[in-house]
């Protein structure tokens, strides 16, 4: 939207006023705060910066819940014609979006580089990169990790700088951390079930999708044998609560000792390291078959329905947030992981893990990282999943039935994309 900026009364004077006018744009961008500390004040120093460099850009951040509340948001925000330019929202969003031609491919916009879009990490590119075109570019971004408190490794008598590998290292672990007040791990189930129960799948050798995003493999042996493994955890191992274990609460339940290990996003390293009180840990996830970790978070996407100066001013604001510098400071601040190898070649970056390892962690995890679970119809195909997840963890349904049902309706939605 074009606006005119006022000339302050101090720089007033003949030549200013016989200038041209500074034409303005205006950019609308939607953003999650689902996880981490304060967010909404990082993302606000950053967006100031942008101000400052750009001044005939103004920037309204919309702050608007989880990944979920965001898109429902946004969409809502379009369809009653109030204006928005971009967003961050779940990468795997990306099926979605596109098929309701809702975003514009980043090959489509006028300036798009190609080193640019080259430059980021290709494992956190796997969600952007449909048919051949980039719909989304990496920013809050994570993998899951685990975190351990040494102090409580040391009381049980175990190696703290020796977090288990496996997954019968992390069973027989978890037995010895098991004490009156602690459980040996917690693994969240509410949330986003289907991210933790897609790292324990690809650990035992199956992937819950293909790439295109037009078929599942929820009834296949190996990934039912994994949600038994999952809740075995409690009801045979006892190292971790029976039922479900809650995503929001889960950081506060490690701070305060309820657990000697939990899996989460890396988005929560920094306010874990700024507020325990005890010595802890980062490992990357054990392993059965194989190492591994969908990757997670959100990406940015530039709305279809903006002006060529719009979109002009959005790939400008999202270069920004994502240079290196800008890259790295971020990851500092949050914990996510910066977007980039250069990111990690900064001054800033190189400083922070070399006194904080644990900050290299989620991003050496890449390696073995694969695709965060997304297909067509996403949200009700993964509304399944979760359904059939919690389902078998509380006890209501075996895993067989449950994951049974949850492809069966799976089948049905991709039906038509076949």
């Amino acid at each position: 939207m074009n606006a005119i900026r006022k000339i302050g009364l101090a720089a007033v004077s003949a030549t200013a006023l016989a200038a041209p006018a500074l034409a303005e744009t205006e950019l609308t961008m939607y953003y999650p705060i689902a996880v981490g500390g304060a967010l909404t004040e990082v993302v606000d120093g950053i967006v100031a910066d942008f101000e400052a460099a750009n001044p005939d850009i103004k920037v309204n951040a919309i702050y608007s819940g989880n990944y979920d509340d965001t898109r429902v948001r946004a969409l809502s925000a379009l369809a009653s014609g109030e204006p928005a330019q971009l967003a961050v929202m779940f990468s795997i969003d990306a099926y979605d979006l596109i098929e309701q031609d809702l975003i514009v491919a980043f090959e489509d916009i006028e300036g798009v580089s190609p080193d640019w879009l080259n430059s980021f990490y290709p494992a956190l590119m796997a969600n952007g990169r449909i048919e051949g075109k980039t719909w989304g570019i990496p920013f809050q971004r994570s993998t899951i990790v685990a975190y351990y408190n040494k102090d409580k490794f040391r009381e049980a008598g175990l190696d703290p700088e020796s977090p288990p590998a496996t997954w019968e290292e992390m069973v027989s672990m978890g037995k010895a951390l098991t004490k009156e007040g602690t459980y040996g791990l917690m693994i969240p189930s509410t949330g986003y079930p289907y991210w933790m129960f897609q790292a324990l799948a690809i650990q035992n050798g199956k992937e819950v999708m293909s790439d295109d995003g037009l078929t599942t493999y929820f009834d296949d042996p190996a990934v039912i044998e994994t949600l038994d493994f999952w809740k075995s955890l409690s009801t045979e191992h006892g190292i971790m609560p029976e039922g479900t274990v809650e995503w929001g609460t889960l950081r506060q339940a490690f701070l305060e000792g309820q657990t000697a290990m939990m899996w989460h996003s890396t988005g929560n390293l920094t306010a874990v390291k700024n507020d325990a009180s005890f010595d802890f840990g980062v490992a990357e996830l054990p392993a059965n078959v194989r190492k591994g970790s969908p990757t997670g978070g959100g990406n940015f996407y530039v709305f279809k329905d903006t002006s060529p100066e719009e979109k002009a001013a959005a790939l400008k604001l999202i270069e920004f947030m994502t240079a290196p510098e800008q890259a790295a400071t971020w990851s500092i601040k949050t914990g996510y992981m910066g977007v980039s190898s250069a990111a990690y070649e900064t001054e800033a970056l190189k400083a922070y893990t070399e006194e904080f390892p644990p900050a290299l962690v989620a991003r050496n995890q890449l390696e073995n990282a694969v695709a965060e679970f997304s297909t067509f119809e996403t949200a009700r195909v993964r509304e399944g999943l979760n359904n059939a997840i919690q389902a078998a963890l509380t006890g209501t349904k075996t895993s067989s039935d449950a994951l049974a049902e949850a492809q069966a309706a799976a089948v049905r939605l991709l039906s038509d994309y076949q």
